[in-house]
């Protein structure tokens, strides 16, 4: 008896449907490639999607968000189950829309893509392009008049983005977490601060469990130890601040929270749930970060800069190739 894939299927599904269902979904996600011409999904799943689309809507000046924080605010805003099942289902169908034209692809992010990029030119002109590009929308480094230095690390790669835009008008990076307790990034972090030479306070936002304030009280550790043995003079030094997630924030925002893992040793000593950042709205979290910069900044020296960066527009413009130079041709 010859048996089809899909009776296979069928047999397999009655002894380990775990298994089968995730066969079944990764086959589904490897036929689909491009474009999804005519994406017509089923009345379950528009419903899904147009509480997705809700949330979207209602934060749409924080796009991109991650399929994680439509997640959760679709868990608080409209019952949907809180399970990785759940999530895996909610991250297959916002792919599909996305493939389908449904939700703009602009409005998702779920990668996490290091690029490196190279300062190549096609021609002189092309280059002179860049230049005057660069010269007028010249912009001064707020940070550099400033007594410390600020950093944004966030263990979401996802959300650099929303955390970008509440950074930039201060002037501070912002870096993904992802291997904040590597060697390098450790080591690298110290350099980069002693080059500065001044005091550097690093605004961490991570998860809120065992693992993640572990590994951030020892990076803090770590990287201090590496600055106080290379610092050129006694003024250079490092302070970390855990802006989010913190107990008090899960409290106050009554956030959906799970027990901590048993397997993990670091969760003997913890007491209560855990809780991903991703489960604080993004405005809340603009809103955290956004004032653990404010706190910070020196307002008299920061009122400054725009005069200054004007003349410094006005002489970088002076000094820049004519419009047409190489234009037109």
């Amino acid at each position: 008896m010859n048996l089809t894939t899909e009776d296979i299927n069928r047999v397999l599904a009655m002894a380990v449907p775990g298994v089968v269902d995730a066969k079944i979904q990764a086959s589904r996600n490897k036929r689909n490639r491009g474009y999804i011409d005519r994406y017509k999904p089923n009345a379950k799943t528009r419903a899904l999607l147009d509480q997705a689309q809700a949330v979207l809507e209602e934060y749409r000046r924080f796009w991109p968000l991650t399929c994680r924080q439509i997640f959760y605010r679709m868990v608080g805003a409209h019952g949907y189950d809180k399970t990785e099942s759940a999530y895996g289902r909610l991250c297959h169908h916002l792919a599909n829309a996305r493939r389908g034209k449904v939700i703009p692809f602009d409005a998702i992010r779920d990668d996490g893509v290091t690029t490196w990029t190279m300062d190549h030119f096609d021609d002189q002109d092309d280059f002179l392009r860049h230049v005057r590009e660069l010269g007028e929308g010249y912009t001064r480094n707020k940070l550099a008049a400033q007594d410390i230095h600020l950093e944004v690390w966030c263990e979401a790669a996802g959300m650099l983005p929303q955390l970008y835009r509440v950074a930039e008008p201060f002037s501070v990076p912002v870096f993904s977490s992802g291997g904040f307790d590597s060697l390098t990034a450790k080591k690298r972090l110290a350099d980069r601060i002693c080059a500065i030479e001044k005091r550097a306070i690093i605004l961490h936002l991570g998860d809120f469990d065992p693992s993640g304030v572990s590994i951030f009280d020892a990076v803090a550790e770590d990287v201090e130890t590496f600055v106080m043995s290379d610092r050129p003079h006694g003024l250079v030094g490092v302070e970390f601040e855990r802006v989010a997630l913190i107990g008090d924030q899960v409290q106050s925002f009554d956030l959906p929270t799970a027990p901590a893992k048993a397997s993990d040793s670091r969760s003997k000593n913890w007491t209560g749930g855990t809780c991903q950042l991703e489960a604080l709205p993004p405005d809340a979290i603009a809103d955290i970060l956004k004032l653990a910069i404010e706190r910070r900044i020196d307002w008299k020296q920061y009122a400054e800069d725009p005069s200054a960066e004007e003349t410094d527009r006005m002489l970088i413009s002076g000094l820049l190739p004519a419009p047409e130079y190489g234009e037109g041709n």
